[in-house]
């Protein structure tokens, strides 16, 4: 009967048991060989020389505080004038104007008329009088003279722009000069604006029934559209 229990025990130990019993054997066993290992690892481990992290600092330099400054007073303030004070003078009652009758002014007396002095108003713009303005006739001349004095550099570039100009045209319609007003904001655009202005013909202007030179101002547009 002792027989079949001892037997039986020893049957009935587990692998979970075996375990269990050599648990502190495995502990301790561990144990000792990780302090050796680590003890060896830190023996020969080399960890260099500390990196300097001292902190330097630049010598300070002391700066001499300027002199204070002496403010100056306000100025005195500007005495008020003085108070109008009515003149106690007297006025002759007897004033007497000098006559201006021909009897009193012999016409062999007069002073001279002045000298007529003739103007150019051709030489720049003035405000010429006229009661019908000119207008030109030629607009297939002066479309192919625009398309001819085109700057090629801005027309191939798309620039445009539109200059103002004032002609100065004589009695014949006939321009005889011309001057810039407002600029196109291109140099090369004025200049051809001014070598197509001799291009225009025009109707004389009048004034009333006489034909008169004026100044007129008209755009001149270089476009590529």
């Amino acid at each position: 009967m002792s027989e079949q229990v001892e037997q039986q025990s020893i049957v009935t130990e587990t692998a979970n048991d075996r375990f269990k019993s050599s648990f502190s054997t495995w502990f301790w066993g561990s144990m000792i060989t990780a302090t050796v290992f680590h003890f060896v690892f830190f023996a020969f481990l080399n960890f260099g020389e500390p990196e300097d992290v001292s902190m330097s600092m630049d010598e300070i330099i002391t700066m001499d505080i300027p002199p204070e400054i002496e403010i100056p007073p306000p100025p005195e303030a500007i005495a008020r004038p003085a108070t109008p004070v009515v003149t106690s003078a007297t006025i002759d009652e007897d004033i007497t104007i000098a006559p201006v009758t021909f009897d009193e002014n012999p016409v062999e007396n007069l002073p001279p008329p002045p000298d007529e002095v003739e103007t150019d108003i051709g030489a720049a713009p003035v405000f010429t009088p006229y009661t019908v303005k000119p207008d030109y006739t030629n607009a297939n001349e002066v479309r192919r003279a625009l398309e001819r004095e085109y700057p090629p550099l801005l027309r191939d570039a798309g620039i445009g722009g539109t200059t103002i100009v004032w002609f100065f045209i004589d009695e014949q319609g006939v321009v005889q000069n011309q001057v810039v007003q407002n600029s196109s904001g291109h140099q090369a655009l004025d200049d051809a604006a001014l070598r197509v202005a001799p291009v225009f013909k025009f109707t004389p202007a009048l004034n009333r029934d006489k034909a008169v030179p004026v100044w007129v101002q008209l755009p001149i547009t270089f476009t590529t559209k």
